[in-house]
């Protein structure tokens, strides 16, 4: 995936956050999110390490050796940012305190089935807070390819890979499409240029729904 697509769907991830919430970012493309939240929209971004307030990516040559997120990438803080155990940070997610966890996926279903932390027969560095993110946030946001590495679909009828959790999901975004997970079904929202909703559901196992008026077609 190229590196500007990856900021555009962080950017277009960053427009769900709102003024007052307390959002965790997964590793990866999730941490290009704080960048793109504007200054003059209070937010607290969390982190599973132990911080409240993460800020955006320091500058190159100006990283604190001592300041990192939960994947050991380089942060900043915000002003008030406060630090505590992971312990503590884990009591946070558990009591249902974040607004919103935005992370990456393996795979997803069409009634928002999250497959995320292992494929079978790989070594994995373990689930981390993967579990507890998607069924305790407020809302769960999954940035990821479209398709794997071998052309599959990532979003599927049901997935094939060991379950993080079950109906979690609310909202995707990939490299292609903006898709939201209803009761009624798996929602196209908008679609990124150069991509057409043929692409899109040439690309999607599920039948997608069309709002009334896609946005980017």
């Amino acid at each position: 995936m190229g590196k500007e697509i990856r900021h555009q769907m962080a950017r277009r991830a960053a427009r769900e956050i709102h003024a007052g919430m307390v959002v965790n970012l997964g590793i990866g493309i999730p941490t290009l999110v704080a960048d793109y939240v504007p200054d003059t929209t209070p937010v607290m971004f969390h982190a599973e390490n132990g911080v409240l307030g993460t800020g955006p990516s320091p500058v190159q040559g100006q990283e604190n050796p001592f300041l990192c997120n939960a994947g050991g990438f380089p942060i900043t803080a915000s002003k008030g940012a406060s630090y505590f155990d992971s312990a503590a940070a884990f009591a946070i997610i558990r009591r249902g305190k974040l607004d919103m966890t935005i992370m990456g996926a393996l795979q997803v279903s069409e009634n928002g089935d999250l497959a995320n932390w292992i494929v079978p027969g790989k070594r994995v560095p373990g689930m981390g807070g993967a579990i507890e993110l998607a069924e305790k946030a407020g809302k769960v946001i999954i940035l990821m390819n479209h398709v794997d590495k071998e052309g599959n679909p990532k979003i599927l009828k049901k997935c094939t890979l060991p379950l993080t959790a079950a109906g979690c999901v609310n909202l995707i975004i990939t490299d292609m499409a903006v898709l939201e997970v209803k009761t009624e079904g798996l929602f196209l929202k908008e679609v990124f240029p150069p991509y057409t909703i043929r692409d899109v559901q040439e690309r999607t196992e599920p039948k997608l729904v069309l709002e009334d008026a896609v946005s980017g077609t």
